[in-house]
């Protein structure tokens, strides 16, 4: 099968439509035909190849909605013309992480960014008169048809949009999930969030829904603070604008702490930050944000001893398979809002243009459509 795919040749460099052959899905996969993608920031961050390894030619995306084209040997439980969001991570419904209901980290499907092909036989499947190109985390959703393994495939309500619903594929269900289902703040508690872009305005909104009292944004870009009231978020704090330590600012603002606090930057001195600014004998902080590797989490045993917890996620403790068709279906019965973070769309002819708004800091999500 040839179909038109978005191909980055080079670190940093626009993508260039191909025309590129899509081998039919082996054992254990299926090939679906991608009708929306978004960009997130995790693709424009390997895309620049900066702090990991490049690997190249290779084909981006992992947030999106299609439809089950044809399906491999093994695979049971979807068919053709079933709606779903193919995920970047997977659930192989077999090993002790998704037997365990406390994990959602399945060891033969987690994340891996550094493989470029297929679990089955170490194969690309896509290629371009015969020289492979890359996969990008099981996904590869710039292409108007990919190929993924079943158990990073969630099928979901097809009356479903998923020109909306696709961006619950990543970034809104790791911010959304990680305050719901981690966190979980109770009726009347406060929050901060520290980051308010895609994922931080996600757990805002994961607060919102949940009836925080008070939901303060934590940012070093001022520009964001109008945007995020949208999210719930009622009150914002610059860390530049102080001459003390944050956590010191919000402990001041909150009678010694807030009940639940959310980091989504990645920066470990936020994570710090979110971490000594909860309340003693019961706050709870969630670390969302993926740190450099080099880094180290410092902080005074006492803060522990003094009751405060500490707690890590993934994708929003979400087992895609079995968790995310319920979270469609929050959206469908309008218990959480989508269309608040899609602030762009344009067509796949035009998609370095989505690129470009995500740079310049103007999208949070912008919906790529395949069709164009």
């Amino acid at each position: 099968m040839w179909v038109a795919a978005a191909v980055a040749w080079e670190a940093g460099k626009p993508l260039v439509i191909e025309e590129v052959e899509v081998a039919p899905p082996q054992k254990n996969e299926v090939r679906l035909k991608i009708l929306f993608t978004s960009l997130c920031h995790t693709d424009v961050y390997f895309w620049e190849a900066k702090g990991q390894t490049p690997l190249f030619p290779r084909i981006f995306g992992h947030e999106a909605g299609g439809i089950v084209e044809s399906v491999g040997e093994g695979v049971t439980d979807l068919q053709p013309g079933d709606h779903v969001l193919p995920v970047f991570t997977g659930e192989c419904k077999e090993c002790p992480h998704c037997h365990s209901e406390e994990s959602n980290m399945c060891d033969l499907l987690r994340i891996n960014t550094d493989r470029g092909v297929m679990i089955n036989d170490g194969q690309s499947r896509f290629s371009i008169k015969g020289k492979p190109i890359y996969h990008f985390v099981g996904t590869s959703t710039f292409s108007e048809y990919t190929v993924t393994h079943v158990g990073c495939v969630a099928k979901i309500n097809p009356a479903a949009p998923l020109d909306k619903v696709c961006v619950l594929s990543c970034g809104i269900s790791t911010g959304f999930g990680a305050t719901v289902n981690v966190a979980k703040p109770k009726k009347g508690q406060t929050v901060a969030i520290f980051g308010l872009g895609a994922v931080g305005l996600a757990a805002a909104e994961g607060a919102r829904v949940s009836g925080a009292s008070r939901i303060i944004g934590v940012d070093l870009n001022p520009s964001r603070f109008n945007e995020a009231k949208k999210f719930g978020v009622t009150e914002f704090v610059n860390p530049k604008d102080y001459d003390k330590p944050v956590q010191q600012v919000i402990a001041e603002m909150t009678n010694g702490g807030v009940d639940r606090s959310v980091e989504c930057t990645g920066s470990v001195q936020a994570m710090i930050s979110a971490f000594e600014c909860v309340h003693d004998g019961w706050g709870v902080a969630v670390l969302v944000g993926v740190p450099n590797k080099d880094d180290a989490f410092k902080t005074h045993p006492m803060n522990l001893l003094n009751e405060r917890t500490l707690k890590g996620t993934f994708f929003g403790n979400y087992k895609p398979r079995s968790d995310l068709p319920s979270v469609v279906e929050k959206y469908m019965n309008k218990e959480m809002e989508l269309e608040k973070f899609i602030t762009h769309a344009v067509p796949f002819s035009e998609i370095n243009k989505a690129f470009d708004l995500m740079l310049s800091g103007e999208s949070i999500r912008c919906i790529i459509r395949m069709d164009g």
